[in-house]
């Protein structure tokens, strides 16, 4: 890419990782500072009546934390985005945008913070659901003439199913209902959501955007002006903003982001090679291996495959072995950071979700999940021959 006369690094023709690199260029501060200042302060003061920086109060404006939305907004192509104190923050205020009588359908294989929140505060709200495969059954016999909105992630937490995203919009948009994607597995590096026909995009910006397992964060990314007035007037009401210094720390995380990913993804296809060959290991689940169901899928709506893998053992005790005798890998819930883990999901992410669902989605006490991180390849591969031979 030539940038030569170019001072303004938001044009189209910049790929996606001088995006991440190098979108701020053109929001630096007044005194150049190429890392973005902490506006580290609760209120701004006026010149006088009528006077105004633009900005009043953090709860509702901040510099720091709109730099980080612009950026955030950017990368997903919205119009704008939010940047939340959390990921479940961000989910929460998108389901203030409904009433009580509405219906929303949803994948039945989601993060198990998600099922519980629409178990235990939407319903109290009066929300009703319908929880199905997105990636195989048609939503069409669900929808109701009080069904609002569909929810999904792609891939899911922890099974890696795959959803079509511009096949779903077309039947929302004949229906006239909100597309909601999460796409904290994926990120704005590998996956777009808005651009397959998503209208509301989130994210857990604790795992990839933040990268480095320092800060928790959500984002909510829209491209719709009404949408967007309608969910920024919830924001400032709930007052779930993001801080200014964790919205500094997802700013740096970003710059990263497509170095981290890029040697991430390399590391998880190549550990999903190798756990297929393992004695102990009954099934490997990552959508970048060509016998995934959703293979073909992700090559037509995404960059990349992602770092997250699932894997089956064959016996429990196989699986908490494992989860004992890690050392360089840890045994710890999250994604996203440069460091491996590994989650036993039915005690740790989807221990909230009710047992008929864990089982008919295959979440069982042999499943375990690794956020693939960037260490090198061969010590991974060794940590794990070692762990599986003890």
């Amino acid at each position: 890419m030539d940038c030569s006369g170019c001072n303004k690094c938001t044009e189209v023709r910049c790929s996606i990782e001088t995006k991440c690199q190098q979108l701020d260029r053109n929001l630096m501060d007044k005194w150049g500072a190429i890392s973005y200042p902490i506006y580290q302060t609760a209120t701004f003061a006026h010149d006088g009546f009528g006077q105004s920086t633009g900005y009043d109060y953090t709860r509702m404006q901040n510099p720091t934390r709109q730099q980080l939305e612009s950026i955030v907004a950017y990368l997903e192509n919205g119009k704008d985005a939010l940047a939340f104190s959390s990921g479940m923050a961000a989910i929460a205020t998108v389901m203030e945008l409904f009433k009580p009588g509405d219906h929303f359908i949803i994948d039945e294989d989601l993060y198990g913070g998600s099922i519980r929140l629409f178990n235990e505060i939407s319903k109290k709200n009066g929300l009703t659901y319908t929880a199905i495969s997105l990636s195989t059954e048609d939503i069409t016999p669900y929808i109701t003439e009080k069904t609002k909105a569909v929810y999904l992630e792609t891939p899911t937490n922890p099974m890696m199913n795959v959803t079509d995203i511009r096949k779903l919009s077309k039947i929302t948009k004949e229906h006239g209902l909100l597309l909601i994607v999460d796409n904290t597995f994926l990120s704005p590096y590998f996956q777009n959501p808005l651009n397959l026909g998503a209208d509301i995009v989130v994210h857990s910006g604790t795992k990839f955007l933040g990268g480095h397992h320092d800060t928790i964060g959500g984002f909510v990314v829209v491209k719709d002006e009404e949408l967007d007035e309608r969910i920024r007037f919830i924001y400032k009401t709930t007052g779930a903003g993001l801080s200014p210094f964790d919205s500094w720390l997802i700013l740096r995380g970003i710059r990263t982001l497509a170095v981290r990913l890029d040697r991430a993804q390399q590391n998880a296809l190549e550990l999903a090679e190798f756990l297929k060959e393992q004695e102990h290991v009954t099934k490997v689940i990552y959508p970048g291996l060509p016998e995934h169901p959703g293979y073909e899928i992700m090559k037509k709506q995404a960059r990349g495959f992602g770092a997250m893998l699932t894997f089956e053992v064959d016996s429990a005790e196989f699986a908490k072995k494992i989860l004992n005798n890690v050392q360089l890998i840890y045994f710890a819930e999250s994604l996203g950071g440069t460091e491996t883990l590994i989650t036993y999901p039915i005690t740790q992410t989807h221990a909230d979700v009710p047992k008929e669902l864990l089982e008919k989605n295959g979440i069982n006490d042999r499943v375990l999940r690794l956020s693939v991180g960037i260490e090198g390849i061969r010590d991974l591969k060794a940590e794990l021959t070692r762990v599986f031979a003890i």
